[in-house]
C-alpha cells in the first residue's frame, strides 16, 4: 500500500527536472546512481548494446522471461541501443551529449578512449557535461585495467576480514553492497559537480572507484591501526564497544536482534531479562566493560528470549523501552505498518507485467519529492523515438538497425 503523497512527484516540480543523464554503465553501481537520479525528475537516456544487453536484465529471478532486477535498476529510464565501437554509433553518442548534463559510464579504463569517446573529446563537443566514470579500481594505479566488481571491493576494503563468526571464514554479503554504496556516493558526486558547474560553468570528472566508497562506511579501522595498531577483529553480531548486542532465537523459532549502544538501554535490557544484579557490577558502567562480558550478557538475555515468542519478545522491549527488532525477511517487510507508514515500498506500473512492486526513493523531501513513475522498459524501447529527437529519419533508423549499429 502506498502513503499518501506516494505519487506527489509527478504533479510538481523535481529537484533535477531539465537534466539529462546518459546512463552507459552495467552491473550495477552505475545504473543504480543513474536511477537515484531519475528518480528525482532527470532524463535518464540508458544505452545498451543492441546485440548484448545490460546483463542485470537476465540476473536473478524472471517472471514469464521478464527480468525482475532490471525493472528495479531499470527505472525511470528510456531505453536506446548504440554500438559505441561501431564509428557511427559512437558519432550518435557525441550527438546524444551534446546536450546532456551528466555522462555515467563503467568500461574499465581506456574503453572510452580507444573509441574516441574519451573525456576530452567528450568536453569539446559539450564542456557543461559532468562524466561520472566508475570502475573496480578507479582510472590511475596499477589494478586500474583489471576487471572489478563489487564483491572484489568487499573483499579488499576490509569488510569481508571483519564480517562473520570469529572462528569462521571472512563474509561476503548476497547481494550488492559494494555497489549500493558506489551508486549513493557517485549520484551524491555527480550532484556536487552539477554544483560546481553552477559556480564554474564547466563540467568534470569523476573518478570513482568501488573499494573505496564502502571502505569509508566502515568506520575508524585506519585510524585505530595507525595510532593503536588495533585491526578489527570477526566478532560475529557481537561488538566490541558495548553488550549485550547479538541476535536471539525466540521459542517459536523466529530471531530478534538486540543494541545497547547506550548505557541506559543495556540496564533496561537486563532489569527487563530479571538480572538486574548485572547492573551492579563495576564492569556494566562502560559500553566496553560490557563487551568483555558478552559471554554473561548473552546467556542472560538469550535464555529470556527462548522462552517467548517473537511477538510477547518484541512486546516486553518496547514497553520497557528497551531497542528491539524482529529479524525480518521480505514478507515481514511487506506487512510491517511501519514500512506502510512510510511508503518503502511502491506499487509500479509496468507495461509487462502490469504492476510491480518495488522500494521507493530512500528519503522524502517535503515540497520536491522523488516518485518512481515506471519500471525498467524493454530493451531499446525508445532507441527510435530518442534518435528522431536528434534528426535521424525513418530510413536512416532502419539503415542502422540493419548494420547493427542500433
Amino acid at each position: 500500500m502506498n502513503s499518501p503523497g506516494a505519487h506527489a512527484g509527478a504533479d510538481r516540480t523535481r529537484p533535477l527536472d531539465g537534466v539529462k543523464v546518459v546512463d552507459l554503465a552495467t552491473l550495477f553501481a552505475g545504473p543504480l546512481a543513474a536511477a537515484f537520479l531519475g528518480d528525482f525528475g532527470a532524463d535518464v537516456v540508458k544505452v545498451e548494446h543492441p546485440a548484448k544487453p545490460d546483463p542485470s536484465r537476465g540476473h536473478g529471478p524472471a517472471k514469464d522471461g521478464v527480468g525482475l532486477w532490471w525493472k528495479v535498476l531499470g527505472r525511470n529510464k528510456r531505453t536506446v541501443t548504440l554500438n559505441l565501437s561501431d564509428p557511427r554509433g559512437a558519432e550518435l553518442l557525441r550527438r546524444l551529449l551534446a546536450d546532456a548534463d551528466v555522462l555515467v559510464e563503467n568500461f574499465r579504463p581506456g574503453t572510452l578512449e580507444r573509441w574516441g569517446l574519451g573525456p576530452a573529446e567528450l568536453h569539446a563537443v559539450n564542456p557543461r557535461l559532468v562524466i561520472a566514470r566508475i570502475s573496480g579500481f578507479g582510472q590511475v594505479g596499477p589494478y586500474a585495467r583489471r576487471p572489478g566488481f563489487g564483491t572484489l571491493a568487499e573483499a579488499m576494503s576490509g569488510f569481508a576480514a571483519a564480517t562473520g563468526e570469529p572462528d569462521g571464514p571472512p563474509t561476503l554479503p548476497p547481494f550488492g553492497l559494494a555497489d549500493s554504496v558506489t551508486a549513493l556516493a557517485a549520484a551524491y558526486a555527480v550532484m556536487l559537480a552539477l554544483r560546481a558547474r553552477d559556480l564554474t560553468g564547466t563540467g568534470q570528472v569523476v573518478d570513482l572507484a568501488i573499494i573505496e566508497p564502502i571502505m569509508a562506511m566502515l568506520g575508524p579501522q585506519i585510524t585505530w591501526y595507525d595510532q593503536l595498531g588495533y585491526v578489527q577483529p570477526r566478532l560475529g553480531n557481537r561488538s566490541n564497544n558495548n553488550a549485550p548486542r547479538n541476535t536471539y532465537r525466540c521459542a517459536d523459532g523466529r530471531w530478534v536482534a538486540v543494541s545497547t549502544s547506550a548505557q541506559s538501554i543495556a540496564e533496561r535490557v537486563l532489569r527487563l531479562v530479571g538480572r538486574p544484579e548485572l547492573v551492579d557490577e563495576p564492569w556494566f558502567a562502560t559500553g566496553s566493560g560490557r563487551a568483555a562480558h558478552a559471554d554473561e550478557l548473552d546467556a542472560a538475555v538469550g535464555a529470556w528470549v527462548a522462552r517467548r515468542d517473537r511477538d510477547e519478545v518484541v512486546a516486553a522491549f518496547v514497553a520497557a523501552e528497551a531497542a528491539v527488532a524482529p529479524v525480518y525477511d521480505v514478507r515481514d517487510i511487506l506487512a510491517d505498518p511501519q514500512y506502510a507508514a512510510l511508503g518503502t515500498v511502491r506499487t509500479v506500473p509496468d507495461e509487462e507485467l502490469g504492476e510491480v512492486r518495488m522500494q521507493n526513493v530512500p528519503f522524502r523531501l517535503s515540497e520536491t519529492p522523488g516518485d518512481i513513475r515506471h519500471a525498467g522498459r524493454r530493451h531499446g524501447q525508445d532507441t527510435d523515438a530518442v534518435l528522431r529527437s536528434l534528426g535521424l529519419a525513418d530510413g536512416e533508423l532502419a539503415a542502422l538497425r540493419e548494420k547493427g549499429v542500433i
